[in-house]
């Protein structure tokens, strides 16, 4: 298939720009995988399309802010989006600015700090953070969430827990895995009383989620690595919901390539370190049975992915009748459920 294949129209104002007042308020697209119907429901009816054979597996990566703004020395302005963080004193980075710095040139950001840019590898840099505060003190110091570009507005307060899951843990994304963003405690709490199973894994997402496919033919793109880890404890839990009859439910599109990248032997394993994994129509899902989602972005990599699951032409008719129905789409949107 092609790159211009997953090409769709969207309305400007159906794009959600700030999250509704409940997490749990969204509406929810159900279509089954299998006969390609479609049912309109609200959130709050996700309790009951799963049961206690079924394992619910989330991410639990955390966002953290990783948007910085600062100065050459020459005066011009520059943008700084984290990547990934390497160690206290180490991150791979975008950069705008009127003109790309060179290497050995310093930026001075807010709060005092500076960095220096120690190199370049296509579209990234390396910088070093000078000083002795490490790397993730100064951005809670300092920096910025990052909200998606298609998000047009600058960040507020409440985007600080919003832009989050409720039970965010390991820090590291610079995107947040948006099918958890429904969840609330109470949410939680229903599942818990429901006997359904849960487990987390990690998946770091970066800001190349949000990238654009950039060639016609899919074999030709390159995927964007992102550090992933799947516990043994989550490997029990998967083989026991199977073992039992269940659904591996996952919760987001993170959440499958993480499952996805620990089963890539054919049978899921603990796991971790990046992953690249890239899934097009046409590819074995080894683990999941089921997905939570969001609705993701034309021509995305994302929704390569959800098409491989619940099939092209199911999910490219359910997004025209999402359309239709005025769903909100994108990060703070409304979402999917893709079962059988």
């Amino acid at each position: 298939m092609k790159k211009s294949d997953f090409a769709y129209q969207l309305p400007e104002e159906l794009i959600a720009q700030k999250p509704l007042a409940e997490r749990h308020a969204s509406r929810l697209l159900c279509l089954d995988k299998l006969t390609g119907q479609l049912a309109d429901k609200q959130f709050t009816d996700f309790i009951g399309l799963i049961d206690e054979r079924d394992l619910l597996v989330f991410n639990d990566t955390k966002v953290i802010p990783a948007r910085l703004y600062g100065t050459k020395t020459t005066g011009g302005k520059v943008e700084i989006l984290i990547e990934r963080v390497l160690d206290d004193h180490h991150a791979i980075v975008h950069v705008k600015a009127s003109k790309s710095p060179k290497s050995g040139a310093i930026i001075k950001l807010d709060g005092g700090y500076n960095c220096e840019v120690q190199g370049r590898a296509g579209d990234l840099f390396r910088l070093e953070f000078k000083g002795e505060t490490p790397l993730l003190e100064i951005l809670g110091q300092i920096g910025h969430i990052p909200l998606p570009p298609y998000i047009n507005r600058a960040d507020e307060e409440s985007d600080v827990s919003r832009y989050q899951s409720v039970f965010a843990k390991h820090a590291g994304a610079v995107a947040a895995p948006t099918a958890s963003l429904h969840f609330d405690l109470a949410m939680l709490e229903k599942i818990k009383a429901k006997s359904v199973s849960t487990a987390f894994v990690t998946l770091h997402v970066g800001s190349g989620t949000f990238l654009p496919v950039r060639v016609e033919e899919l074999s030709q793109h390159i995927m964007h690595k992102e550090y992933f880890s799947v516990s043994p404890e989550a490997v029990n839990a998967v083989h026991e919901a199977k073992a039992r009859g269940g659904r591996i439910v996952a919760i987001g599109t993170t959440a499958v390539r993480a499952l996805e990248s620990a089963s890539h032997s054919g049978r899921i394993e603990p796991s971790f370190g990046d992953t690249d994994l890239f899934i097009t129509p046409g590819y074995q899902f080894k683990s999941v049975d089921a997905m939570l989602t969001n609705f993701h972005l034309p021509e995305s990599t994302l929704l390569m992915l959800v098409s491989a699951f619940a099939g092209y032409h199911p999910v490219m008719v359910a997004y025209q009748y999402a359309i239709k129905q005025s769903y909100r789409f994108f990060s703070y949107g409304d979402a999917m459920f893709l079962s059988d």
